[in-house]
């Protein structure tokens, strides 16, 4: 049986408890709001700290794993340059040609030669030429155009060609009809060539005029400007090298004129050369450079004046050896624009890069500086 003293305590008791955690729940509710605020987390676990120093089983041991991460980079980049060297060599033969660092030399294969347009030929014996340079013109050769008429007078019933056609000697041009007799008769081509006129038209009666003018452009003529000072030098027979540089051609002709009169106006005269245009590349009017030749010396050993190259301060010539191209030093003698006599350095008979050589000389300094990086 409980005491008066103890039943008068109770409700004091449980008023205390509750106060007790209001007061709690209050606490609570500001600290979690000052976390929000602040972003740090409501609860932190403080780590544990670590020892300042490490025992000296642990020191060797990470001496072991030093040495161990060093062994292993070693290893890493020996690793990396051998792939670099393999790198390197596989370029080397994907560029298509390797040099030979220790002889100088660069093989090529023969497609290689092929798409790079690399001529090799013989050095041998040619004639080294004196020449006079001229400038000129190319004309239309007096010999190759004929101008056909019709022979009666009659009006013109069919015309069969047109400028720009070309025609065989003996082809029927037109067909007209004689005034006198009122027969058809056939117009026909006296020579082989182009038509480049053409003159009437069908019902018109013919007349004095040609009715076609026909051009035969296998041969045409280089009229070339020559001065006083060099007249002297000129003669009927000379060999003439003509060049058109623009479009790349180049052909060989002869003097068969020289004239009789001077320009009054620059006291120049004509010196006509005839040249072969079978393939039809010379075109009447085209301006061109030319050279007379006006004596020559035979030589043992010439080359192409584009085989020569510098390379280390030397004049060089690549010569195709069983292993690759090495460029020679060669000691140069009399020369033309065309080829040059080799004194020293060369035997006829061996095979030179003829064209393009620079190339060659571009790929050996490139490789030169490469290996000295």
């Amino acid at each position: 049986m409980k005491t008066r003293k103890q039943q008068s305590l109770k409700p004091w008791l449980i008023f205390g408890l509750l106060a007790a955690l209001l007061i709690g729940m209050f606490g609570v509710d500001v600290y979690l709001a000052s976390a929000a605020e602040t972003g740090k987390p409501a609860t932190e676990t403080k780590p544990t700290p670590k020892a300042a120093t490490k025992p000296a089983a642990h020191d060797d041991e990470d001496g072991e794993d030093a040495h161990d991460h060093d062994d292993e980079d070693d290893h890493g980049k020996g690793e990396k340059e051998h792939e670099d060297g393999d790198k390197h060599e596989h370029g080397e033969e994907e560029h298509g040609h390797k040099e030979d660092h220790e002889e100088g030399k660069i093989t090529l294969s023969n497609e290689q030669l092929r798409n790079t347009g690399i001529q090799v030929v013989k050095a041998g014996p040619v004639a080294i030429r004196q020449t006079l340079p001229l400038y000129g013109v190319i004309t239309p050769s007096a010999d190759g155009i004929q101008q056909v008429s019709a022979r009666f007078p009659g009006i013109i019933r069919q015309l069969t060609r047109k400028p720009g056609d070309r025609v065989a000697a003996g082809d029927v041009l037109a067909t007209i009809e004689s005034n006198e007799s009122l027969k058809v008769y056939s117009v026909t081509a006296t020579i082989n060539g182009v038509i480049t006129d053409r003159q009437g038209a069908v019902g018109e009666k013919t007349s004095d005029a040609p009715l076609f003018t026909i051009a035969n452009t296998s041969t045409v003529w280089v009229d070339l400007t020559l001065f006083p000072r060099d007249i002297a030098r000129v003669k009927s027979g000379q060999a003439v090298r003509v060049v058109q540089s623009q479009r790349g051609l180049s052909g060989e002709g002869s003097v068969i004129y020289v004239g009789a009169h001077a320009n009054p106006v620059n006291q120049s005269t004509t010196a006509r050369a005839s040249l072969d245009n079978a393939e039809g590349q010379w075109f009447a009017g085209h301006f061109v450079n030319a050279e007379i030749t006006l004596a020559e010396t035979k030589v043992a050993v010439a080359v192409r004046n584009e085989a020569l190259q510098t390379h280390e301060g030397k004049t060089v010539v690549f010569v195709r050896e069983a292993d690759g191209f090495e460029p020679r030093p060669i000691q140069a003698g009399r020369a033309d624009s065309v080829h040059t006599e080799i004194v020293s350095g060369l035997a006829a008979g061996d095979a030179y890069v003829a064209s393009n050589s620079f190339i060659l000389k571009s790929d050996l300094g490139k490789e030169s500086a490469e290996h000295e990086h």
